[in-house]
């Protein structure tokens, strides 16, 4: 079973994507701010991750930055889900190593055919 961590400040999505990524046979953990992220980025090492870009905190960039510069997260995938839709925030956060980018409002049958495709691309 894949690990999938879900990293947004807005507990509806996360409810919403934590029922649909178990239906789906991952085990979703939750993060709701930055901070959060990267201590469960460390204790539970999961094989994606889902990252809103506007959180507190730290934000969904500085996140991405701090997995890329980690040895143990360099390659872990990352799919941006956010409602920042310019073109700079999304060529940045490409740039800083996301795998994929993917705008609010979206349709979560996308988001997990994204997924399903990262994954079995994964190292």
């Amino acid at each position: 079973m894949k690990t999938v961590l879900v990293v947004d400040d807005e507990p509806l999505l996360t409810e919403l994507l934590e029922f649909r990524l178990a239906a789906r046979d991952y085990n979703p953990i939750v993060a709701r701010d930055g901070r959060e992220a990267l201590a469960r980025l460390e204790d539970s090492a999961p094989d994606a991750v889902v990252l809103d870009a506007m959180m507190p905190v730290h934000d969904g960039f500085e996140v991405l930055r701090r997995m890329r510069a980690s040895e143990a997260h360099a390659l872990t995938p990352v799919i941006m889900l956010t409602a920042r839709r310019g073109e700079q925030d999304i060529v940045g956060a490409l740039e800083l190593g996301a795998n994929d980018y993917l705008l609010k409002p979206f349709m979560p049958e996308e988001l997990l055919a994204r997924l399903e495709r990262l994954l079995k691309d994964a190292p």
